[in-house]
């Protein structure tokens, strides 16, 4: 029954780029390097034996700063070569160390794509960090794009110490994205949202508004069915493959890694971000009629109106002392600034990257399926 399943999710799931946008080399010191990329010396390429018999390619980004590692499921139609440089700039950004890897059957890894493989994959990635590297569990987290969140979420419901669960445009399982189904069949793929209530770490969901691949409504039903809840991002106006492109997508990555790195668990020092479900969906909706500043452009002012609440209380004779403090103000303004600028250089970065295939969940012979 699985193989019949796992035969039908390759008909219309997986779309590797072809060909694939790197080679892996063997270089003159015995250690593998891919070509067709910059060549960094905090990067380490792998080959990863799954336990299904394929080869996969892995690459592991390493920050000296880092106290956690993320997994990086990536998206359809994409490969290493293609998020290599993504996969470098959240690290740094990020102060994480990061592991990305190629299911089988794309970039440069053996065998065909399927979702039992994609299973397998992430398995020997994930076994690659604690074997090789001495990764502990409840360091890792785990991250999941697109097609990547179903691998993702069948090893975070079986991890029971995981630090935390990124999900990125998520689905809620292969067919629920094609048709408005409401109950789970034997041979839909990637069961998501049956997967979704075993994982017991903290979930951060983003999700753009616009998604005309995957409707916003999956990232929401998710989130909803989240045990640990963290505040999650819904992207105004953001579409299934440029969300990297909006300043508040790594400034709410940032404030998640924050939050994670300080506690095993949230609830016991942020309780507030999962006990009030209700709250955080009226604060972060996007499409709230009463919040129309949630447009993430805006997310760059709370540091400001934070600032101007609390020069409310200032008494009036200070006011008057303002060409006296123009040094001081244009100093705590420019920190703002700074930030921002440095978040507009990560999206520049990004914005060249080709993250997903547009058409990936539309079956083989469809009108408009893009093969390459």
């Amino acid at each position: 029954m699985g193989g019949v399943t796992s035969s039908m999710a390759a008909k219309f799931a997986f779309f590797p780029p072809s060909p694939p946008s790197y080679r892996v080399v063997v270089t003159e010191s015995s250690n593998l390097m891919m070509t067709d990329v910059p060549e960094r010396g905090n990067v380490d390429v792998l080959k990863l034996k799954t336990k299904r018999g394929t080869e996969i390619v892995a690459v592991y980004v390493k920050n000296p700063a880092a106290s956690l590692t993320v997994l990086y499921s990536h998206g359809n139609a994409a490969d290493l070569g293609q998020m290599y440089e993504l996969f470098c700039e959240l690290s740094l950004h990020l102060r994480v160390n990061l592991m990305g890897y190629d299911y089988t059957g794309y970039g440069r890894s053996s065998g065909k794509p399927t979702e039992h493989n994609t299973y397998a994959d992430i398995e020997a990635a994930y076994r690659c960090l604690v074997e090789t590297y001495g990764v502990k569990e409840e360091d890792v987290i785990l991250y999941g794009q697109s097609v990547g969140s179903g691998p993702t979420l069948d090893l975070a419901s079986r991890l029971s110490r995981l630090r935390a669960v990124v999900l990125h445009s998520p689905i809620l399982s292969g067919l629920r994205v094609m048709y408005p189904v409401k109950r789970t069949y034997w041979f839909d793929i990637y069961k998501n949202i049956d997967k979704i209530p075993l994982v017991r770490c903290p979930v951060l969901v983003i999700h753009g508004t616009a998604d005309d691949v995957v409707d916003w409504s999956h990232g929401k039903q998710l989130w909803d069915l989240c045990v640990e809840k963290y505040e999650p991002l819904w992207v105004k106006g953001g579409n299934h493959c440029d969300l990297e492109l909006y300043p508040e997508y790594i400034r709410h990555l940032k404030k998640f890694i924050s939050a994670v790195e300080k506690s095993a668990r949230l609830k016991n020092q942020f309780g507030h971000l999962t006990d009030s479900g209700d709250k955080h969906r009226m604060s972060t909706d996007c499409r709230d009629k009463h919040r129309p500043s949630t447009d993430g452009r805006d997310y760059s002012r709370l540091s400001t109106d934070c600032r101007d609440k609390s020069r409310s209380s200032v008494d009036r004779r200070e006011r008057s002392k303002k060409s006296t403090e123009t040094g001081r103000s244009t100093s705590t303004i420019d920190q703002p600034e700074k930030a921002r600028n440095s978040i507009d250089r990560f999206g520049g970065m990004v914005r060249s990257a080709v993250l997903c295939n547009i058409d990936c969940f539309k079956p083989i012979g469809a009108k408009g399926v893009d093969k390459s």
